[in-house]
């Protein structure tokens, strides 16, 4: 699922690029059962919004935000001033400890990076820890909880054989057709929005697109040839936004 996504549009789709509105963010720590016995980690923290709330409203045992970016960090570290059990850490979470930690927020997508945390989630992470994904779960690993675009994988981690098994344990069908494309990234836009914007149409159309051409390209959906409807969102982007999506297509 992660090479799936991998070509989405990063600022779309990156944690890095996004900041998860306040009423998501609980949305996220509902879904997860945040409470008072967990150790949270924000893996990517940014401006600490998330580690924040965590400490201050869900009262975890610690909150605890890794990030890279230095002016992410000193804003981080102004929005948990004076909160005791709100840290952030200057590191790369690749390289951090993760045994204490019980819940995981984990917004990445490079190939590289999910396969070395994924291991490492299933050596150094206690059993019952929980993994929340945006987009999709890490890896093929099979979701315990599911509100798109959200996920909680626990441990020990389930795996799907194949592409098409993870599709179906998420939304119970084995492949993609351009209508559930769009309806995916419908409910992307409108959860992650937090005012309606006059580039929705627009942001679906292309969203949506490039979803259903990644499983194309997978042999995930469910036409074996290009439908009308898909040349013409093509059309569309390519006459009126000069954005050509045709040379992704390169199943073979």
């Amino acid at each position: 699922m992660s090479e799936f996504i991998s070509t989405l549009p990063k600022d779309i789709i990156s944690g890095n690029n996004v900041r998860l509105p306040e009423n998501i963010i609980r949305r996220i720590f509902n879904l997860v059962d945040l409470n008072h016995d967990d150790v949270f980690y924000d893996l990517g923290c940014g401006e600490g919004n998330a580690v924040y709330i965590a400490a201050k409203e869900y009262n975890v045992k610690k909150a605890i935000g890794i990030e890279l970016k230095k002016k992410l960090i000193d804003k981080a570290n102004k929005k948990i001033n004076g909160i005791k059990n709100a840290l952030v850490i200057h590191q790369d979470i690749r390289n951090i400890h993760l045994s204490e930690g019980t819940v995981f927020l984990f917004w990445f997508y490079d190939t590289s990076i999910v396969k070395k945390m994924v291991k490492r989630f299933s050596q150094e992470s206690q059993p019952g820890a929980r993994i929340i994904s945006v987009w999709s779960p890490p890896d093929l690993i099979i979701p315990d909880k599911t509100d798109f675009p959200f996920f909680v994988s626990t441990l020990p981690f389930k795996y799907a054989k194949n592409f098409e098994d993870q599709i179906y344990s998420m939304y119970g069908r084995k492949c993609i057709d351009y209508t559930f494309a769009w309806m995916l990234a419908e409910r992307y836009i409108e959860t992650m929005q937090e005012e309606p914007s006059q580039y929705k149409r627009f942001l679906n159309i292309l969203i949506s697109m490039i979803i259903w051409i990644n499983a194309w390209n997978m042999k995930a959906t469910c036409e074996d040839q290009i439908p009308p409807p898909v040349e013409s969102y093509l059309g569309i982007l390519r006459t009126f936004f000069n954005i050509e999506l045709s040379d992704m297509l390169i199943r073979e």
